[in-house]
């Protein structure tokens, strides 16, 4: 017999043997699935996906260091039907991590002690280990001294770093003092370097308020230069100008010499020490007092840079602070000075008051214009703008709100705003009690030990102002270039006024060279005196 399946599968034929011819063609029906095995097929996958879901969730929550009845099959099963192995010696060992995180007393003397018996370097550290073939424990706590040195290292070198930056910030470069000395000789042997200041027919429009009025506080004539310099070079009315320079006692004289030597023309200057101002000389001066009990509690709490250098518990970045808080600018008259703007210029009703580490790029005048809404101060936010190195500054950056006083009456979340250019309005000003705040606040911070704050007049200017500031565009003032890098040229030339404020001022070693030449093209290097001084700054 013999049997025959067509290609198709839908016909069978059998033949029989011994030569009979006859045969049995059988037909058969096409292929069909039935409803059942359908049914039966997707219960099936269903019940694997579900199984697969629970093992893989399972294993998730259970994480990598526990391990649930059905998570240990999900992580020894499922490595296995997904052809993986499972690697439990990738796993850190336990004792790794006590010894890492509870060390033990030798440990600490050891890398206290900065000793050498520590790895000094990674290649150091891993050839030792792979010579002595270590244990877990072993590992554990030769990593933990090279890492303890290295750290103690890194954090002497970063203060370090710190303290020469406020030595070099906080001293007077020898050509600015040389400077003074020339200028003041000049002085006094010189009748055109002591010509009064404005002429006698210009006089009256130091209190016309049909000009535009600006006040600079300084003691240094070099950064004064520059500003006078920048300030009317970019005017586009500089006739209508009026400088009204600051200064104390002993640099009244360089100050008068230089301006009456370099003359800022056609703008009219003037140039004032304090004890010239007839209500700064009637009697006891609110800030005088403040700033006299401010440097014997600096000086008597905080112990100078050496203690604050010599403390071994604290952040790189607090001794950083705390130096910066030591630096003598913020203790000067020059920076406390403008709480009494009112009171040195009774005739005006607004000016616009500049620092002394400021260029200015254009036009000023339209300052005038803008409409403060009945607040005192113009000034520009430091809590909103792309860099937020250098504008992301809130009332938190700097009031102490550990402290109720503070924690009580201000918001840490409050935009702060910037000193450095800020328009006035006296007239609104004398309606307010800005300045008695400001010296009520001032005495708080000294009757809690400095508590309140560390840093200079801005804390005290931020509560002494709260309320009473209108926001202005922030292309008015462009700040930071003195403690960062990250402003280029290019970005700082947009802004009307440039602002260095931090260590790295233009006039020191430590400037920024890429904006340094910002502020350098307006010193004449020209200068008899500058040459005589060897004041270099290209």
């Amino acid at each position: 017999m013999q049997l025959h399946i067509s290609p198709s599968l839908r016909h069978v034929t059998v033949l029989p043997g011994k030569g009979v011819r006859d045969f049995i063609k059988v037909k058969v029906g096409s292929r069909r699935v039935s409803y059942r095995t359908v049914f039966y097929s997707l219960l099936f996958l269903t019940f694997l996906l579900r199984f697969v879901f629970v093992l893989t969730a399972m294993d998730t929550i259970d994480g990598e260091t526990s391990c649930s009845s059905i998570g240990c099959v999900g992580k020894r099963l499922g490595p296995r039907i997904w052809g993986r192995r499972v690697l439990e010696s990738t796993k850190v060992p336990e004792e790794i991590y006590r010894i890492l995180e509870e060390g033990e007393i030798g440990d600490h003397v050891e890398a206290a002690a900065g000793t050498t018996q520590a790895p000094q370097s990674l290649e150091e550290f891993v050839a030792e280990m792979r010579s002595n073939r270590s244990d877990a424990r072993t590992f554990a706590k030769r990593l933990k001294a090279m890492v303890s040195l290295l750290e103690q290292k890194t954090r002497t070198a970063k203060i370090q770093e710190y303290l020469y930056r406020h030595v070099a910030s906080s001293s007077i470069p020898k050509q600015l003092h040389c400077l003074a000395l020339r200028l003041a000789d000049e002085h006094s042997t010189n009748a055109g370097a002591r010509l009064q200041l404005p002429s006698p027919e210009l006089v009256p429009a130091l209190v016309d308020n049909s000009y535009y009025h600006f006040v600079l506080a300084s003691d240094n004539i070099l950064a004064a230069s520059v500003v006078g310099a920048s300030l009317v070079r970019n005017s586009l009315q500089p006739e209508r100008v009026v400088l009204h320079v600051i200064t104390d006692r002993k640099t009244y004289a360089p100050m008068q010499a230089w301006f009456s030597l370099n003359s800022l023309a056609p703008a009219v200057l003037e140039v004032k020490a304090l004890n010239h101002f007839d209500w700064f000389a009637k009697g006891k001066v609110p800030v005088l007092e403040a700033m006299e009990k401010d440097q014997r509690l600096r000086s008597q709490f905080r112990g100078g840079s050496s203690a604050i250098v010599s403390n071994t518990t604290e952040m790189p970045y607090v001794v950083a602070s705390k130096l910066q808080a030591m630096s003598p600018k913020y203790n000067s008259l020059m920076n406390h000075i403008r709480i009494h703007l009112p009171e040195l210029f009774p005739s005006l009703e607004k000016v616009v008051f500049l620092d002394d580490d400021i260029v200015v790029q254009s036009d000023l005048s339209p300052l005038w214009e803008i409409d403060l809404k009945g607040k005192v101060n113009g000034a520009v936010e430091t809590c909103r703008g792309q860099d937020k190195f250098v504008m992301s500054k809130r009332f938190k950056s700097y009031l102490n709100f550990s402290h109720p006083l503070i924690a009580e009456n201000f918001e840490p979340e409050q935009c702060a705003w910037a000193y450095g250019m800020n328009i006035f309005d006296l007239d609104a000003w004398r309606r307010t009690n800005i300045s008695f705040t400001y010296h009520h606040w001032l005495q708080m911070n000294l009757k809690s030990d400095l508590s309140l704050w560390q840093l200079g007049t801005l804390p005290p200017g931020l509560i002494a102002f709260h309320g009473h500031v209108h926001t202005i565009d922030p292309l008015w003032h462009m700040l930071g270039l003195g403690y960062q890098d990250k402003t280029t040229a290019a970005e700082a030339e947009r802004a009307a006024v440039i602002h260095f404020n931090g260590r790295a001022k233009p006039w020191l070693e430590i400037a920024f060279p890429h904006l340094r030449t910002l502020w350098s093209k307006y010193v004449d290097s020209s200068n008899k005196f500058i040459k005589a001084c060897h004041i270099n700054v290209s």
